[in-house]
């Protein structure tokens, strides 16, 4: 494993220490919004922020504070995260806003998958990313960051409310001011937690033509026996694919034109 890829890792698994926490909460849906907004709130006060996040004040303390400010404000369930979030280190300030906006992507996900929509929210999801990174002029409306979020927002609304589920137009608008690494760090997050929330590996698979069923439920048993878990697969028909099949998992690359990678895979084409 590289030293990148290690880091990416530890980083990862300090974001999820609050997915236990959330995953007790019923899923409703103004969760993920409720929890949005508390990242907003911390993020654009700084009082507050090094407040809540004071390694010298007293767990209660900063349980209180939050609790008192937000109580009122937000679900049950939102300030049970809040709470247990405010009360633990952290790094720094913004490790606590990811972990928090974590929640709020994985709270937007069990919702969808609740309400049995899931499949439907990636897909939706995976093809808005696919359209913005294909056009450049839509692309820089929605990621220029001298433009307010909210104009941003607006023209996600434009785009997409009405045609998607609920919970994709919630995370799209929500990518389009994501903190860490812009939209497109927004969408592939968006797309590996919904795997995840299924215990699935997300693929992502680029073909010269279009796969009939058989080929696609024959790939996704091929390369669920070589990750060794079930795989959620996306599929880009790609005219710079000359033939056989690439795969994306994560940072990995499994090209199908290398001789010894995926030869079950290949056969599909031949």
């Amino acid at each position: 494993m590289s030293t990148t890829a290690g880091t990416a890792g530890a980083e990862d698994a300090r974001l999820a220490v609050l997915d236990p926490i959330l995953d007790r909460q019923q899923a409703h849906a103004t969760l993920a919004t409720e929890l949005f907004e508390v990242v907003d709130l911390l993020g654009s006060d700084s009082a507050l922020r090094r407040a809540v996040t004071d390694p010298g004040a007293a767990e209660e303390a900063r349980r209180g504070l939050v609790t008192g400010l937000l109580g009122r404000r937000i679900s049950a369930e939102a300030l049970a995260v809040v709470q247990d979030g405010v009360a633990r280190r952290w790094q720094s300030a913004g490790t606590l806003l990811d972990a928090l906006e974590r929640q709020g992507i994985r709270a937007a996900l069990a919702h969808a998958q609740a309400e049995g929509r899931l499949d439907r929210v990636e897909d939706e999801l995976f093809r808005f990313g696919r359209t913005v990174a294909g056009d450049d002029t839509l692309r820089e409306g929605l990621t220029d960051r001298f433009r307010p979020a909210e104009t941003r927002r607006t023209l996600v609304d434009a785009l997409l409310a009405d045609k998607v589920a609920p919970e994709s137009l919630t995370l799209a608008r929500r990518a389009v001011g994501f903190r860490e690494g812009g939209f497109d760090a927004a969408i592939d997050l968006d797309l590996e937690l919904a795997a995840a929330q299924r215990l699935r590996v997300l693929a992502t698979v680029r073909v010269a033509r279009p796969l009939s069923a058989d080929q696609t439920e024959r790939l996704a048993r091929v390369l669920g026996a070589q990750l060794g878990h079930p795989v959620r697969m996306l599929v880009v028909v790609d005219p710079q694919v000359l033939g056989g099949v690439r795969v994306e998992v994560g940072n990995e690359v499994i090209d199908g034109t290398v001789a010894g990678r995926l030869a079950e895979a290949r056969m599909l084409f031949s």
